[in-house]
C-alpha cells in the first residue's frame, strides 16, 4: 500500500560556507522532525562531508536522510546529485575533488566550512574553497552521477544564476536529467510556461534550506511504499503508481 511521505530534498549544512553556521547535522535533523518532514536531502556545495553524520543523527528518528551534493558543473550549473549509499556519495565525492581549483577558502569573504558530527560537535573546517566551479562538463557531471548509481537533478533549474536556464538558456540534447528543481520563487505552471520544455521531465521543489527556518518550506509529497531511495526513483519515473506532488507549506514555530 502507498502512503504520503513528505520531502524536502535539498538541504545545505553547515559545511557550505553560505550556510548558517548552526546548521549542524543534528539540529537539521531535530527541525527536520519537528516539520514532520519524512525524507530529506543534504547537498552541501561540491562536498559530502556532513552527510554521513546527518545519516547518523537520524537513526533513532522518523528523518531518512539522502546522502548528496549540490555539484557547479564547468558551465555553472547547479546540479543536485542525490544517492541511496555513503559510499556511493563519497566515490562522486572523490571525482569531484580532482576537478575543483585548488583554491583555498576566504572565511571573511565566503563564510566558515564547518564539518561536524552527529552530537552537534564542530570536528574542523574544510579549507579548499567549495563554493566555485568545477571543470566538469555538465553531460560528464550527470553520467558520472548516474555511474555512482546517483540521481541527477538540475538545481533550482529557474534561477537567473546557477540555474540550467540561467546559465545556458536551454536544456542540452541528450541531457539524461532524472528531475528538475524549481526554486522557491516560482509555480509550475509558471515555469511551464516560461521554460515549455521542462514539462518533458519530473519536476520538484525544495527549499534550498540555508537556514533552519527554511527546511521544508518547499517540499513535495510523494507516494511511496516505503521512504527509500529505489522508491523515489520509481517515484520520479511514476512506476507502479509511485509520484510526485508538489506542496508549499509556510511553517508556524
Amino acid at each position: 500500500m502507498l502512503q504520503c511521505f513528505h520531502a524536502d530534498l535539498h538541504v545545505h549544512t553547515c559545511l557550505s560556507p553560505c550556510a548558517d553556521i548552526i546548521m549542524s547535522p543534528l539540529r537539521i535533523v531535530q527541525r527536520s522532525k519537528k516539520l514532520k518532514l519524512d525524507i530529506i536531502g543534504i547537498c552541501d556545495h561540491n562536498s559530502a562531508e556532513n552527510a554521513a553524520a546527518t545519516i547518523r543523527a537520524a537513526e533513532h528518528s522518523s528523518v531518512t536522510v539522502l546522502p548528496g551534493m549540490e555539484i557547479a558543473s564547468a558551465e555553472e550549473v547547479h546540479v543536485l546529485a542525490l544517492f541511496e549509499k555513503t559510499d556511493d556519495v563519497l566515490a562522486m565525492q572523490g571525482f569531484v575533488y580532482q576537478h575543483l581549483p585548488n583554491t583555498s577558502n576566504d572565511p571573511h569573504l565566503f563564510g566558515e566550512q564547518v564539518i561536524a558530527n552527529e552530537f552537534d560537535d564542530f570536528l574542523g573546517f574544510h579549507e579548499r574553497m567549495l563554493m566555485t566551479a568545477t571543470d566538469i562538463p555538465l553531460h560528464t557531471l550527470v553520467q558520472k552521477v548516474h555511474k555512482y548509481n546517483g540521481i541527477a537533478i538540475a538545481s533550482h533549474a529557474d534561477r537567473p544564476s546557477f540555474g540550467l536556464y540561467g546559465q545556458l538558456g536551454f536544456v542540452p540534447p541528450d541531457l539524461e536529467l532524472d528531475a528538475m528543481e524549481l526554486s522557491p520563487h516560482i509555480s509550475y505552471e509558471q515555469a511551464i510556461i516560461q521554460f515549455p520544455d521542462m514539462i518533458q521531465f519530473p519536476v520538484i521543489s525544495s527549499s534550498d534550506a540555508h537556514h533552519l527556518d527554511d527546511i521544508g518550506k518547499n517540499e513535495i509529497q510523494l507516494w511511496l511504499a516505503e521512504p527509500t531511495f529505489s522508491e523515489i526513483q520509481k517515484a520520479l519515473k511514476k512506476e507502479d503508481g509511485r509520484k510526485i506532488e508538489e506542496q508549499k507549506r509556510a511553517h508556524e514555530d
